[in-house]
């Protein structure tokens, strides 16, 4: 008598496609802002210089630094979920207070908040899904689902700032903050969704058998068979200082993420310093986020690219950057977009590639010193950007702030000697990218 054998849960599963849906509603709903275009702006309209508004970013990476590693280590310890709650929940809390008090004090709060909130889904998000998906069969597939989330984000964002222009004018401020909250607040929402199993040995295996029950994630991290925080704390840094592939894809990831992070918050004031009206300032944003989307739907293709090719490529990015930046002209932002749109490719990839060479169970953890690094270089980018300004345009600032992509590409490059069979097998992610 034959019996049907069940087949392993792979990327048709409906699981996983549940879990990929909720996940980008979450990325969504989460950069559905329509403030992110105008905010700088409306900190000028109230005042604020260019220095002071370069240090309420200063102030958003410094709460980030402070942060960032304590809630990925928590996000390891008691639950990833529910750190992709409480994060848009702060963030909302943050812009509900720019809303009702727009001072500079009001304005650091919120920024406080708001970097509270991104340090919480900092982490976790990666580490929840590409857990689910390994525990579910299909692991290989987390470097386009994460790429279509980005873009997703991406595409969110480009809506957002379409949509800004034309909720100015008929809402006035006031359209733009409730927009912004309540999407916060729905994304909360869509997080609590979100599937978590884990456990502390087997993070990432298969799922139990059928039947098998498994353990409460919001439940204490002992009970749940997960070590405490210094336990998970030891081991992430254990496994930073242990791995060299680690490091080295640590350190991309770094660079990459935070220059165009940094340079993202410049893009109205240098939209505004080439001439336009106020109300098409969101229109050149636009185009450059455009730039981003298109960048986070090509991981597929871009996970085929040579390391030579790859560097090529954000070289060729960065040229294109100062170009259109030194331009002065709006027409400059179609190269400001492509470049934006290799460096967001080239983002994902070096996050691929981390969480390829990631083994031990606090993938929250490193993935959060990871972007501890981030939020430094972040830091020492606004700091360079406001003591330049007063000295150079905006296009000179862009420019200048191009050139550490040129040593990414020169590094991306570089064979990574310590990667090692165990790594490549455990991810179908080609070892050469960057």
């Amino acid at each position: 008598m034959l019996t049907a054998v069940p087949c392993p849960p792979g990327p048709s599963d409906p699981r996983v496609r549940a879990l990929t849906r909720k996940l980008y509603v979450y990325a969504g709903l989460e950069d559905f802002v329509l403030l992110y275009p105008v905010y700088a702006l409306l900190f000028a309209e109230n005042g604020l210089t260019t220095a002071e508004i370069s240090s309420l970013f200063a102030i958003w990476c410094v709460v980030g630094l402070l942060v960032e590693v304590p809630s990925g280590v928590w996000a390891d310890a008691v639950s990833r979920r529910a750190m992709m709650v409480l994060g848009p929940l702060l963030s909302a809390a943050g812009f509900a207070l720019w809303a009702v008090t727009p001072s500079y004090a009001a304005y650091a709060a919120g920024f406080t908040l708001w970097a509270v909130g991104g340090a919480l889904r900092s982490g976790a998000v990666e580490a929840l899904v590409h857990d689910e998906l390994a525990r579910l069969g299909a692991g290989s597939r987390y470097g386009r689902v994460m790429g279509r989330a980005a873009a997703v984000s991406m595409g969110a964002t480009a809506a957002a700032t379409g949509a800004a222009a034309p909720a100015l004018a008929v809402g006035g401020h006031t359209l733009l903050w409730a927009a912004s909250i309540g999407s916060c607040l729905l994304c909360a929402t869509v997080g609590a969704t979100l599937p978590e199993h884990r456990d502390a040995a087997h993070p990432a295996e298969p799922q139990a058998p059928e039947g098998a029950e498994a353990p409460d994630v919001l439940e204490r991290p002992e009970a749940a068979g997960r070590p405490g925080y210094l336990a998970t704390l030891r081991a992430g840094l254990d496994e930073v200082r242990g791995s060299r592939s680690v490091r080295r894809a640590m350190v991309p990831a770094v660079v990459i993420t935070s220059l165009w992070g940094a340079l993202d918050e410049y893009v109205p004031l240098l939209a505004a310093s080439t001439g336009v009206a106020t109300e098409t300032v969101p229109l050149l944003v636009l185009v450059v986020w455009v730039g981003v989307t298109l960048g986070s739907l090509l991981v597929a293709a871009g996970e085929r690219l040579s390391a030579r090719a790859l560097g090529a490529l954000v070289a060729a990015a960065a040229a294109a950057l100062a170009a259109g930046a030194l331009s002065g002209e709006p027409a400059g932002f179609v190269l400001i977009g492509a470049a934006f749109l290799v460096f967001q490719l080239a983002d994902v990839l070096a996050d691929v590639r981390l969480q390829a060479a990631i083994t031990g169970p606090s993938r929250a953890t490193v993935t959060s010193l990871t972007g501890l690094g981030t939020n430094l270089a972040s830091l020492a980018a606004f700091g360079a950007y406001a003591a330049l300004s007063p000295h150079a345009s905006h296009g000179v600032v862009f420019a200048l702030l191009a050139v550490p992509y040129l040593l990414v590409a020169l590094a991306s490059a570089r064979p990574d000697p310590g990667a090692n069979a165990k790594t490549r097998q455990s991810s179908s992610r080609p070892s050469r990218l960057l």
